[in-house]
């Protein structure tokens, strides 16, 4: 790959990049960043060319990952132009207080108000209050000034934001509002209403300043890209700029041999934060354990991933820590082995209106698997509608304990007889080449 803006000589570029619309991306979360942040972009550049897009892709320098994947660097085109720039991280300076509460913050990983240290409060209060939208506010001005000598020498006419970190987008509505580029903004999450975004601690003039500067970057954006349907008729309230729904997706991914496993197992993979911890599963599995020998003999927990210590608490109350493994961050490559290995895969959402529009990147993943889905959320959200029309597994609230508990006996009797697995359809719209063909047509309007 190329970086620092130059550009590959003609005769060393492959056929289909000739002549193909430059098109500016600016992004934090590029590898070897790891977790789902990442995912996106890496695959839509992965894909582009093949729609007549040469993606130009601008990265911080020195990031401050919380997660580092080295095994996605490969994945990365040497036909791909690469622009980098340094940014001063403050995650750097608040780990010299507390590095544990800065890791975890800057994971998401945010503790229950009661259990929260002085230090961890005071943090969140100057994330929230001193750095809006978010840390990453420093790199919007020589990110400006950098790109916007590139854009005019390069004669760039489209550029895409993607975030969070929100941040990036206002280096998008500078860029917007200095040379009259075509601007699309992305939103993986949603900006004010995402579920950590009151947990910051924040006073009544920076809640003001969220929504303001949320308003003038809907409002002064070409076109906005978000991935859930919820978060499209939030937007919608805001502005009357065009939206499109381009979700996350699946790619296809090689996997070395492997062997289900031998265990009942119901695998969490990724960060499992405090507020999704679903009493009602926890419960449903102790009784499960009470109530049936083989299933206590069968059952086993794993958790591929952070886990936060509110819901490992909660396990150990419920009598289910001895059936419980925690194995920590894993690449992707092998993220996607334990999707495909594990018995049952278990995916939770906050229980809470603000989540309803939350599609968790590793849903789609999961989907391909060919293993069924046991999801928790709150009622009548997106990952519930997909669920049901994929028929890729089944989604519960909050309280379903009746059916949770039916569910997931039904999912070891099929286990016994050797039938457990899932029986998916219409699954290819949510490939990630068919998406990035989706993004492509927005790209070229």
């Amino acid at each position: 790959m190329t970086s620092q803006g130059d550009t590959l000589p003609l005769g060393e570029m492959s056929v289909g990049q000739r002549g193909l619309k430059k098109t500016l991306i600016i992004t934090y979360y590029w590898p070897p960043a790891g977790g789902p942040g990442v995912q996106r972009w890496l695959k839509f550049v992965k894909y582009l060319p093949e729609f007549d897009i040469d993606p130009v892709v601008y990265i911080p320098e020195n990031p401050n990952y919380p997660l580092v994947d080295e095994s996605l660097v490969s994945e990365v085109s040497n036909h791909i132009t690469i622009l980098k720039q340094p940014i001063k991280e403050p995650y750097k300076l608040a780990g010299l207080f507390s590095k544990k509460s800065s890791k975890t913050i800057s994971k998401g990983i945010i503790s229950d108000n009661k259990k929260q240290s002085f230090i961890e409060k005071v943090m969140l209060y100057i994330r929230g209050n001193f750095f809006i939208p978010d840390a990453r506010i420093g790199w919007v001005k020589p990110s400006v000034s950098y790109l916007s000598q590139y854009i005019s020498e390069n004669n760039i006419k489209t550029i895409i934001t993607t975030g969070p970190p929100h941040s990036l987008h206002l280096i998008g509505l500078q860029l917007k509002e200095r040379l009259g580029v075509r601007w699309l903004a992305d939103f993986r999450d949603p900006w004010t209403t995402i579920g950590y975004h009151k947990q910051l601690k924040l006073s009544r003039s920076s809640k003001k300043k969220h929504i303001a500067l949320e308003k003038q970057v809907l409002n002064t954006a070409d076109q906005i890209i978000v991935t859930s349907f919820t978060t499209k008729k939030e937007f919608q309230q805001i502005t009357n700029c065009p939206i499109e729904v381009i979700t996350n997706g699946y790619d296809y991914e090689a996997t070395h041999a492997f062997n289900l496993d031998v265990k009942f197992s119901i695998a969490h993979i990724g960060s499992l934060l405090s507020k999704r911890n679903p009493d009602v599963l926890w419960k449903v599995l102790s009784d499960l354990r009470k109530e049936n020998n083989g299933f206590l003999k069968d059952f086993q927990l794993n958790f591929i991933g952070a886990v936060s210590e509110e819901v490992l608490k909660t396990i150990k109350k419920y009598n289910l820590s001895d059936c419980t493994f925690e194995l920590g961050y894993v690449s992707h490559k092998e993220a996607i082995v334990f999707q495909k290995k594990s018995q049952v895969l278990l995916l939770v959402e906050i229980d809470s209106e603000d989540t309803k529009c939350i599609i968790p990147g590793k849903l789609f993943e999961y989907m391909v698997s060919n293993r069924p889905i046991l999801a928790i959320g709150p009622k009548a959200s997106d990952v519930e509608k997909i669920i049901k029309e994929t028929n890729t597994g089944a989604y519960f609230n909050y309280d379903d304990y009746e059916l949770l508990k039916t569910t997931i006996l039904e999912y070891y009797k099929a286990f016994k007889g050797k039938k457990l697995q899932s029986n998916p359809i219409g699954l290819q719209k949510y490939s990630r080449k068919q998406l990035t063909q989706q993004l492509a047509t927005l790209i070229k309007k």
